[in-house]
């Protein structure tokens, strides 16, 4: 049944947090945030035709996971939705992106004259790279990193039911410091996250799963527990044997052992699963091969390091991403 939610307490146009990318993961970010009372609301990525003063209004549905009774609840919300000329992008104190990594850059920019100089941002996706990309274009704005493990399936255009719990991770990454307000706002609101001195570090470990699961899965059209086979042992073991030695020389020194754990707990956890990026060229969509494998490789030759096995996922991704489907 639909639950009143917060549908019913007094509507403020006054945002303090906006969420660019109103995906999955940025619908179940956006129902935390407001299931825990703060001001949220969605940046629309094109410009719309209504004057720059007018705001709308988007209603939500969120399923919460099965309770031990097997039953989804199911809750109504709305919060406001801005354009891309809107003034009210001048209120926003954090804007936290979660579109796909590919699309960072180009969703931000049109932004970045937009916001208050004071607005922090805060980019929440899989692979890595756009973060090195959009920092010099901050114009002295901060920001901080994320990553999740929660789960959350997108039913239909505005409905989302979430299908696992997991950790959150955010830190700081460049520029002026996230407000402890709104700091303490995030980590209060969603569930078993926490904030980490050594962000970087954490996105590393993230990209280890990714690079280890998505590419196999899409390649081998499989579920993730399907790279349990022994088949499979030799080609995860390159993968995060060239990971490491790329991340050391970057700086970054990774417990080989103790990723090899998470990735294969990671596998069993989710063996009925598909990747994401099984399930983007399933459905014959751009990937994020370039920001996961692409992002080992360009870094490993940057340290004129060989990540040969990394190289192999990326190019066979992209020939596989460019084979036309039969009509």
């Amino acid at each position: 049944m639909f639950g009143q939610g917060a549908s019913s307490t007094v509507e403020s146009q006054v945002t303090d947090v906006a969420i660019l990318g109103a995906g999955a993961v940025g619908q179940l970010i956006c129902h935390q945030l407001h299931s825990a009372g703060l001001a949220v609301g969605l940046i629309a990525r094109e410009a719309s035709a209504t004057t720059s003063e007018a705001t709308d209004w988007q209603e939500l549905v969120f399923c919460s996971l099965p309770s031990t009774d097997a039953d989804t609840d199911s809750v109504s919300y709305r919060v406001p939705t801005f354009n891309l000329d809107s003034t009210s992008l001048q209120q926003i104190r954090l804007l936290i992106v979660c579109v796909k990594a590919y699309q960072v850059i180009d969703a931000i920019s049109p932004l970045l004259d937009k916001l208050s100089p004071q607005c922090h941002i805060l980019l929440l996706h899989n692979g890595m790279g756009p973060h090195l990309a959009l920092a010099p274009k901050l114009q002295g704005r901060g920001l901080s990193l994320g990553t999740t493990s929660q789960g959350v399936l997108r039913q239909s255009r505005w409905q989302v039911k979430q299908t696992g719990q997991g950790l959150t991770q955010f830190g700081h990454f460049t520029g002026p410091a996230l407000p402890q307000a709104l700091r303490d706002g995030l980590l209060n609101a969603i569930p078993n996250s926490e904030w980490v001195e050594a962000i970087i570090s954490s996105l590393w470990q993230k990209l280890a799963v990714n690079a280890a699961i998505n590419p196999l899965t899409a390649l081998h059209q499989c579920p993730n527990g399907t790279l349990a086979q022994a088949q499979f042992t030799q080609t995860i073991t390159s993968i995060l044997d060239e990971l490491v030695e790329v991340a050391a020389h970057d700086g970054i020194a990774l417990d080989r052992q103790m990723l090899e754990e998470r990735v294969y707990r990671v596998i069993e956890l989710t063996a009925a699963n598909f990747s994401s990026m099984h399930q983007d060229v399933a459905h014959h969509r751009p990937t994020e091969i370039e920001q996961i494998s692409g992002y080992i490789c360009d870094r490993a030759s940057a340290h004129g390091l060989s990540a040969a096995t990394n190289a192999q996922m990326c190019q066979a991704i992209k020939q596989l991403s460019a084979i036309t489907p039969q009509a």
